[in-house]
């Protein structure tokens, strides 16, 4: 006579079963929710006005190095030009921070319309 073995074998694991949900979830395409849609909005009604703030003021601060260099270093044939050059670097950094709010003033009004839609949906559902 045969012997049969009828047994049932199931693994479980649950740090295996995170991972596939884990790797599922880089695939599959994520719907934006609306708060996440005005949050993103008002984080870009901003940077535009940083990076170009940011960029100035650190090559403003270069350029003032820079005439500060000529003024101490040949302070013999440079002195009169490192001045000027630091004055051309100190205006750059002073205007570093309306430039950072002229631009972001302008990319909120023209953001304005999409995110008051977008809290006023957000303010009915609530």
């Amino acid at each position: 006579m045969s012997e049969q073995n009828d047994t049932f074998n199931y693994n479980y694991s649950a740090k295996q079963q995170e991972e596939i949900r884990k790797i599922r979830e880089k695939y599959v395409p994520k719907e934006e929710s609306k708060m996440e849609q005005l949050r993103r909005l008002d984080a870009s009604a901003t940077k535009p006005g940083i990076i170009a703030a940011m960029t100035l003021g650190i090559i403003s601060t270069l350029v003032l190095g820079v005439g500060m260099c000529c003024v101490m270093v040949w302070e013999d044939r440079l002195f009169i030009p490192g001045i000027i050059i630091g004055v051309i670097g100190i205006l750059g950094i002073i205007l570093a921070y309306p430039l950072y709010n002229r631009m972001t003033k302008k990319r909120r009004e023209k953001l304005a319309p999409e995110i008051l839609r977008l809290t006023d949906e957000l303010s009915k559902q609530g």
